[in-house]
């Protein structure tokens, strides 16, 4: 749900409108008049405000005030489409589509490290949506899932993920690419890709980022605050993406690969997917 925010701004200064800005010499210096004679001083209404002028005759739309502020009209953003795949032999250029990719993995897995770095080196605008930094948009009453997962965590993520899905809808009309990152998990329907497609559009690419459980536990070491899970929590993570394992999706093990590496490796994945998109 969308609620409109703000005010309208007071409508340009207009000729003929508030206080004087000239004057008159003749009035300084008596004798006779010269020139046309000065105009009535506008009617008041009580309370000494000027009484504004009447509307135009219906049929007659008046034409629009000068020096009014523009705007740059944006186009809407609607389901993402599948992409087409190009028409050439040449295998696709992912690095040059305009295209919204998800990226999947579990905590440690680096999806938001790799999201970031694959948006910086891409050749077309693109932008990283990342549902954990938009989740905490809500400072008071933040329902962390560390917590424990309630209906309070899960609304706040289900509204999450559908801002998220509006970004991606509104930046993709308008010819920005999308990278979103989230910690899917294959066997709950709450945190599961329906929604991703729901809100975002059949053309979304999933990709799944799954390294070796040493390593996102070392990573996970690293992080502090809120995003740094315990050991158990983040293996009992890993051990449900292994799930996606005979799903259909690309799966990118990124265990012995740095950043640069791994944007790579899913530049090379996504073009695949826009020759070929993955059933999901």
């Amino acid at each position: 749900m969308q609620h409109a925010v703000g005010s309208p701004l007071p409508p340009p200064h207009q000729p003929g409108q508030g206080p004087a800005t000239g004057w008159s010499p003749a009035a300084h210096h008596p004798g006779p008049h010269q020139g046309p004679a000065p105009m009535p001083a506008p009617p008041q209404a009580p309370g000494g405000y000027p009484v504004p002028p009447p509307p135009p005759p219906a049929g007659h739309p008046s034409a629009p005030p000068p020096d009014t502020t523009g705007h740059v009209p944006l186009p809407p953003g609607g389901p993402v489409a599948v992409p087409n795949p190009p028409q050439a032999t040449a295998p696709p250029d992912p690095t040059a589509t305009t295209i919204a990719v998800l990226l999947i993995g579990p905590a440690g897995a680096g999806k938001t490290s790799v999201a970031k770095y694959w948006a910086d080196h891409r050749r077309v605008p693109t932008a990283h949506i990342s549902l954990d930094d938009v989740r905490e948009w809500v400072r008071s009453g933040f329902a962390d899932p560390q917590a424990g997962w309630n209906d309070n965590s899960e609304a706040q993520y289900r509204l999450a993920r559908r801002t998220c899905g509006f970004a991606a809808r509104n930046f993709l009309a308008n010819g920005i690419s999308c990278i979103l990152d989230d910690a899917v998990f294959p066997d709950r329907p709450v945190v599961g890709l329906g929604g991703w497609k729901r809100h975002v559009g059949p053309g979304l690419l999933p990709v799944v980022l799954l390294p070796g459980l040493e390593i996102v536990l070392e990573r996970n070491a690293e992080r502090t605050g809120n995003r740094r899970l315990s050991d158990e929590e983040v293996a009992r993570i890993h051990g449900r993406m292994a799930g996606w394992y005979g799903s259909g999706l690309p799966i990118i093990d990124n265990s012995q690969m740095d950043i640069p590496e791994t944007a790579k490796v899913l530049d090379e994945v996504l073009a695949r997917a826009i020759a070929s998109p993955p059933k999901w």
